[in-house]
């Protein structure tokens, strides 16, 4: 079963009052199953962020359709789609987007309060995503008195406190040096094994990339290859090299 599913997603920027217009995705079909760890990777320029605003609902495309677990999120109304994307998809960026008013433990809380849930089970659950993500000796500190990798981690832990049916991330580590890179990737490794998230994360790090199972490139708005990982993470990792190769770029360019 697919949890997510778009069909002939396209999207076209500009074309209004004799403008030129730019065809920034053409007809990409991507399939992704429960409990998937999926990857996109492509220059800069090709698509991938668009891509993945229109699959989270950030965006819309000009035609095809997206659905997530069956329903179509394409077709929703905004108020509709505010509250499904806020209760069933968890979001993960490159900046923290943690509040400097609240303590780690109530920037974890966030949603959940927003989702007016409160009582013992929110303290229980919080305290066993900060313990999975080893943060829990944080609970009481401000965002602006740990590191960039423990706040990240702490971005991680809000958006799966609401047990989502699909984790987006966008260049999760793109502001984390490469041991905190190490542990974020990590991170996300444990969420999909132990707690079965499903999660799709676009990256330009070959090294992050590898973690995933299967990467989707993308060049010109289409989806050119896809590599599944079926040996070692180091295997894997040579894979998307050896690709990045033949494209003719190198990891900074994606």
């Amino acid at each position: 079963m697919y949890i997510l599913e778009s069909k002939d997603i396209c999207k076209i920027y500009g074309g209004e009052k004799g403008y030129s217009s730019t065809e920034a995705l053409s007809n990409v079909n991507i399939q992704i199953c429960d409990g998937e760890f999926v990857g996109i990777m492509g220059p800069s320029g090709s698509g991938k962020t668009t891509l993945l605003n229109i699959l989270s609902g950030v965006d819309k495309a000009n035609s095809g359709y997206v659905k997530i677990s069956d329903k179509k999120i394409s077709d929703m109304k905004r108020d509709e789609l505010a509250v499904f994307r806020r209760r069933k998809l968890g979001f993960i960026f490159q900046n923290f987007n943690l509040l400097d008013s609240l303590t780690v433990k109530e920037n974890i809380i966030l949603p959940m309060i927003i989702d007016k849930c409160i009582g013992d089970n929110v303290e229980q659950k919080a305290e066993e995503i900060m313990k999975l993500l080893n943060v829990d000796s944080l609970a009481n500190k401000y965002p602006y008195n740990i590191s960039g990798g423990q706040q990240q981690r702490v971005a991680i832990a809000r958006a799966i406190i609401n047990s989502p049916t699909m984790i987006f991330g966008d260049e999760p580590t793109g502001n984390l040096d490469s041991k905190s890179s190490k542990i974020i990737m990590e991170c996300f490794q444990k969420m999909n094994k132990e707690l079965k998230n499903t999660i799709l994360l676009v990256t330009h790090d070959v090294y992050a990339a590898s973690y995933c199972d299967r990467i989707i490139f993308l060049k010109d708005g289409k989806v050119i290859y896809e590599a599944i990982k079926k040996g070692s993470r180091r295997e894997f990792f040579n894979e998307i090299m050896n690709y990045v190769a033949v494209l003719g770029g190198d990891s900074n360019d994606f």
